[in-house]
């Protein structure tokens, strides 16, 4: 891949000419499905492909999980050495390609690997994207485009897959310039309809970029501007991407919940932020909908809510949840039966919850594992669909 390398080098001395970003109003939310443990009904199987990836950043290292029947399973195999730090890492909408993105000696990598009938992986091409350096990654709807929001604070990474090999091919992606704020990228996220490319930056607030699929082509940004001592850390988009859902930290945090327009506006529902725990850091949303969960770093707790159809927020009976090891992730498997949250801290790095049988929605714990020799530093779970 040294082309792409070569591209990336040039890419990086034109962020000077970066786009104009644009203001945006503020927005509202929705939901997540979830379905107790004991129930007969599921949104898939608990065997044959409902496996979950965990990135450590301190031994280098992705782990792998298959989830069922209230276990965590390690896969034959793994942990996988990566041979870089990883950042981030993302599953293709098929379950066929893993990606997982890092850095070694200033040189950025996204490896591909192909998932097998087990969950095991074999590594298909190993990218070398040159000063590229994503620290969150997501793959669109269609399985068509990797895109990436850069550390650097000042793009977004974007590659065309080959679904069949995993080499990347180097895309336009897009540049921005913000120069009121301080940017500290955290988030990315592409809607379900693809329509649009969310991201997070910290203290500067969320990007909306208008997205084609068809052709790549990410538009000049609209931008949610942030009140002082403020942090959007991570980011969910409902299933019908109507609504945009923020883990805030700082003054007035919690989970900040917006409606998105079809032009990309984003405004703020009533009484949002909600409530949540301190410093929240991630935030998922279930398949229907109709729940979310955030993830309270600095107080190791997870809070639960059940959306309503105007995206109102309500705290779940027993909310928050304890976890102990300040989660800094959370992904829900392919059955829609549990929750997996990653702590940074480590002991233990990956918590495995069901939801309740009586309440719904509520977290009951199941188990929990090292994903290797700790410290392992976990920083990044994805789970396949």
């Amino acid at each position: 891949m040294k082309s792409m390398a070569a591209r990336r080098r040039r890419s990086r001395a034109g962020i000077a000419a970066a786009l104009i970003i644009g203001g945006l109003l503020l927005a509202t939310g929705c939901g997540n499905f979830f379905v107790p443990e004991n129930s007969s009904t599921s949104g898939g199987s608990t065997s044959g492909g409902d496996y979950v990836y965990v990135a450590n950043q301190t031994t280098g290292t992705l782990s792998a999980y298959s989830v069922g029947s209230g276990a965590l399973t390690a896969i034959s195999g793994a942990p996988y050495s990566l041979g870089f730090s990883p950042t981030a890492v993302a599953v293709n909408p098929a379950n066929t390609i893993v990606f997982v993105a890092g850095a070694n000696s200033g040189i950025g990598y996204i490896d591909a690997y192909s998932i097998g009938s087990s969950g095991a992986l074999t590594l298909l091409t190993q990218n070398n994207i040159g000063l590229g350096d994503p620290i969150s990654l997501d793959v669109s709807p269609d399985g068509q485009w990797l895109i990436g929001l850069d550390g650097n604070g000042l793009t977004v990474d974007e590659y065309q897959i080959n679904a069949t090999t995993g080499q990347l091919t180097l895309a336009t992606g897009a540049t921005y310039v913000i120069s009121n704020a301080t940017v500290v990228p955290r988030a990315l996220k592409i809607s379900p309809n693809a329509n649009f490319v969310f991201a997070a930056i910290g203290t500067a607030g969320d990007l909306v970029f208008p997205f084609n699929t068809t052709n790549g082509v990410l538009s000049s940004p609209g931008r949610l501007t942030l009140p002082a001592n403020v942090s959007d850390n991570a980011l969910a988009v409902s299933p019908d991407s109507g609504y945009l859902y923020v883990a805030r930290s700082g003054t007035n945090g919690g989970l900040a919940v917006y409606t998105v327009s079809s032009a990309g506006v984003l405004t703020s529902i009533t009484a949002s932020p909600f409530a949540a725990g301190s410093q929240p850091f991630s935030v998922v949303v279930n398949s229907a909908g109709t729940a979310a969960y955030v993830a309270n770093q600095l107080d190791s707790t997870i809070s639960g809510y059940t959306i309503a159809s105007g995206g109102t927020a309500t705290a779940i009976s027993g909310s928050p949840y304890s976890n102990n090891s300040e989660p800094s992730g959370l992904v829900i498997d392919k059955t829609g039966k549990y929750l997996l949250a990653i702590s940074n801290s480590g002991s233990p790095d990956l918590t495995l919850y069901s939801f309740d049988s009586t309440t719904t929605g509520k977290l009951d714990f199941v188990s929990s594992t090292s994903t290797g020799t700790d410290p392992t530093g976990p920083v990044s779970i994805a789970a396949t669909h």
